[in-house]
């Protein structure tokens, strides 16, 4: 299997102690797995001092960003044998800031979309945000995954702050996404 690796995801993850990571997942990426990610994080956030609103935004962009995870890593070969969908998603917690990092195998003819798409959402104040989230709602194109490209202007309107991003290259076929978000 190849793992993900990067020393941006080892720095993030260096970032916080022990106890500060709430969850540190690497792993093929299923149905199943998001359901019990999702339940362990839930219950880990009920343990936290946060209020419940800000429980439930950071929530929220969890289950954007797992989903963004299931249906957007794309499967690497691994010699003769195509490797699982694998990713990494790490969620820490420092005094009441959250931090989320998600990584995943992307191909890289798909990353110069990808890149325009968050740039644009970047170049967006909070109204931005919401315009253009009507104009991708209304404007009924779906992907073959069945949502319409909401979901990353989603988790920006919600956290409130730019989407930091990085790609690198993996092989000539694939490269590394990693998003960080911060709530």
């Amino acid at each position: 299997m190849i793992l993900l690796e990067s020393k941006i995801i080892s720095d993030f993850i260096a970032t916080f102690s022990d106890s500060e990571v709430l969850m540190n997942f690497h792993g093929e990426v299923n149905e199943q797995r998001i359901g019990s990610i999702l339940g362990e994080v839930e219950q880990k956030l009920e343990t936290t001092e946060e209020d419940f609103k800000k429980q439930r935004k950071v929530y929220n962009i969890l289950v954007e960003g797992l989903q963004n995870l299931y249906h957007h890593t794309d499967a690497m070969a691994d010699g003769n044998e195509v490797d699982s969908k694998t990713a990494t998603f790490v969620l820490g917690r420092k005094e009441s800031e959250y931090a989320v990092l998600t990584a995943n195998y992307i191909e890289i003819n798909n990353i110069a979309p990808l890149k325009a798409k968050l740039d644009k959402i970047n170049a967006l104040d909070k109204d931005g945000l919401r315009s253009y989230y009507k104009e991708v709602l209304d404007n009924g194109q779906y992907s073959v995954h069945g949502g319409g490209g909401l979901g990353m202007i989603d988790i920006a309107r919600k956290s409130g702050n730019k989407l930091e991003y990085d790609f690198s290259d993996v092989n000539d076929d694939f490269g590394l996404y990693i998003l960080k978000i911060k709530v």
